[in-house]
């Protein structure tokens, strides 16, 4: 079963013989059917009309809403869990001290390890460059000091520190001069590279919030990630791992294999008052907060190419230690899913996270 994009403005979506037909503004059509459709993508303002959403609730077909930009806007579930057992132990281990202080240790140990691959790969490549050598001995310290951690809040100091150090590195892997990346920032992505990080994330994100949502449990209810009104906690807890061997690497042979062009992507001014381009202020630590921020955005072309491709990166296979064969990188985050569920119904000891060599 297939993800379907719908990037467009004023477009329709309406059924015609238990088919799903979208009309572009510009008079084509496009067709696909509900019984290979697993999740539809909507990027744009676009109707939808009431046979439609029939068929899509018939068919129990999740649609995420996106603004132009890529950022998450609603989505709509039509099939919600009833194993209140799985979310009673999910909510539980929420005062279990130990627990979390195994998961959060690691979760942290999945994502840096997979950061120090990545670094290892670019060092290779400069191995002179002084400051790719004290990243990697850096995060391997971090790494040596991590199973000492007594507390959570330590736990993710480690966790910030390693990825400041990381993204300090991995500008030196961005080879195109026209490719800015000054490090990470999001709400808005000050820069091209972080345009794309920050889109790719997203897309994985909700992947992972489906495959949690399918599996009963709670997406709001996670243990490195505080639980806060509003965080899907759990997501962010199992998009760590996943974050350098799939979106990062990705994001890199977008601009160096020149998948990307500068005319992919388009400077825009965020503001606190602006619906389509909302800032974040809530984010900004400060007294008075800005209005208003430039950002940077990739055009509805950028977007189709990072989508095609991206979609390609996730049927690519990788070995899974766990099942001992290839699976693709779609497959590998719904094992990692599962993996968590039977952590969570206490099956199973210790959570896993899927590292790459």
């Amino acid at each position: 079963m297939a993800d379907i994009y719908l990037i467009s403005d004023y477009g329709k979506l309406f059924k015609n013989n238990r088919v799903f037909n979208f009309l572009y503004p510009d008079g084509t059509v496009a067709k696909f059917f509900p019984h290979n459709t697993e999740r539809l993508y909507v990027i744009g303002n676009i109707e939808i009309t009431p046979d439609a959403f029939k068929l899509l609730m018939h068919n129990k077909i999740e649609v995420v809403f996106l603004n132009k930009n890529g950022f998450f806007n609603a989505k709509l579930v039509f099939d919600d869990s009833k194993n209140v057992l799985l979310r009673k132990k999910q909510y539980e281990k929420l005062g279990d001290n130990d627990f979390k202080l195994k998961w959060c240790k690691s979760i942290v140990e999945g994502k840096i390890k997979n950061q120090l691959a990545f670094a290892h790969r670019i060092k290779r490549k400069y191995k002179e460059n002084k400051q790719l050598h004290d990243c990697v001995e850096s995060l391997k310290n971090i790494l040596e000091k991590l199973p000492n951690a007594t507390h959570t809040n330590e736990i993710r100091g480690y966790e910030g520190a390693a990825s400041r150090l990381y993204f300090g590195a991995l500008k030196y892997a961005i080879q195109p001069q026209w490719a800015q990346f000054n490090g990470r920032s999001m709400n808005p992505p000050l820069d091209n590279v972080n345009a794309v990080l920050s889109f790719t994330y997203t897309l994985v994100n909700h992947l992972i919030e489906s495959y949690i949502i399918s599996e009963g449990m709670d997406t709001y209810v996670g243990y490195l990630h505080s639980v806060e009104y509003g965080r899907k906690s759990l997501v962010f807890d199992l998009l760590e791992e996943f974050r350098s061997p799939l979106c990062d690497t990705f994001t890199v042979a977008a601009f160096n294999l020149g998948i990307l062009q500068p005319d992919d992507f388009r400077t825009i001014d965020f503001s606190s008052n602006d619906d389509e381009y909302p800032l974040d202020v809530q984010s900004e630590n400060v007294e008075e907060p800005i209005s208003t921020r430039k950002g940077v955005l990739l055009t509805k072309d950028g977007l189709k190419k990072v989508i095609e491709k991206f979609e390609a990166k996730l049927e690519e296979q990788y070995y899974y230690m766990p099942l001992q064969k290839q699976l693709t990188y779609r497959k590998i985050i719904a094992e990692q899913v599962k993996h968590c569920k039977r952590i969570l119904n206490d099956e199973e000891n210790e959570y896993r996270p899927f590292v790459v060599k």
